[in-house]
């Protein structure tokens, strides 16, 4: 008995250090910004208690409803990008002639800063001397539109830089799931006559669900918290176009000095994730993972 308490004593001793550094630097701050959620503060006078009157605000404020609506089609179209990131990673994973070179030349993005991103697909858009633009005149287009100055263009116009950002990562995800399929079970599936699509669809995708349902999650919430792009590229503008509620919380605490309204934000879109998390494990989650 004296054994098993010793051992037991020193199991916690090596997983308090960690338990100590998660405690300081995640769920520490957590509770912290909750705190100062319930508080009247431009961060540098006195705190004042107010309770949830900064929620009450928060469920009223219809600025923060649109970023929020924002966020959520950020999280939409990032899911539904995950079909083509599977589709161009099975295409590698076939030993296609290339596909060496095309795996370094999708990871380039992820070698750069959303800061550089940001700049890069800011010229890209230029409507005077960027790249697309250019392109669509020489094909004949007279006026093509200002993408960033549009407030019915601009969200889309993120999107499509958001997608080539993180189209690196997703596809290396993939590719290793799809390399550590068995080469046998493909040997076997080709000797009975299934063609490259029946084994993309009937094999490797059912053998990878699980890293599927990772990479779900991981868009989804990586989404709704997303902020570096799109405060360079727009500032979260034309006139709150392409605001989500990370830039809307960042210009309520820095911007107006309101932190105790910002920090209600930031708590609240912690809510919000941890919900749409848990939802979104329960939908994907098999039948022997929602009886566990």
């Amino acid at each position: 008995m004296n054994k098993v308490m010793s051992n037991k004593a020193v199991i916690a001793l090596y997983v308090l250090p960690a338990l100590v550094l998660v405690m300081a630097v995640i769920y520490g701050p957590m509770l912290i910004t909750g705190y100062y959620g319930l508080m009247e503060w431009n961060g540098i006078g006195e705190m004042t208690f107010i309770g949830l009157e900064n929620y009450k605000v928060l469920i009223q404020d219809a600025k923060f409803w649109e970023s929020a609506w924002h966020s959520f089609l950020l999280a939409i179209f990032s899911t539904i990008s995950l079909a083509g990131y599977l589709i161009v990673s099975l295409i590698l994973a076939g030993k296609i002639k290339g596909s060496n070179l095309l795996r370094k030349i999708y990871l380039i993005p992820m070698l750069l800063s959303s800061v550089a991103i940001a700049q890069l697909w800011v010229k890209i858009y230029d409507p005077n001397n960027g790249v697309l633009n250019s392109l669509l005149t020489s094909f004949g287009m007279e006026n093509p539109p200002a993408w960033l100055a549009d407030t019915d263009l601009v969200l889309y116009a993120i999107f499509v830089a958001i997608l080539w950002q993180y189209a690196g990562f997703y596809i290396i995800i993939y590719y290793a799931a799809l390399k550590g399929i068995p080469e046998e079970l493909i040997e076997a599936a080709r000797i009975d006559g299934a063609n490259p699509v029946q084994i993309a669809y009937k094999i490797k995708v059912p053998l990878i669900s699980g890293v599927i349902k990772v990479t779900i999650v991981l868009a989804i919430v990586g989404s709704l918290k997303y902020f570096d792009l799109i405060y360079v590229m727009t500032g979260g503008g034309p006139n709150g176009a392409s605001e989500v509620i990370a830039s809307y919380m960042y210009k309520k605490a820095f911007d107006t000095f309101d932190f105790g309204y910002g920090s209600a934000i930031a708590f609240f879109l912690l809510i919000i994730t941890l919900i749409v998390t848990w939802i979104t494990r329960k939908l994907t989650a098999s039948e022997d993972e929602v009886q566990y």
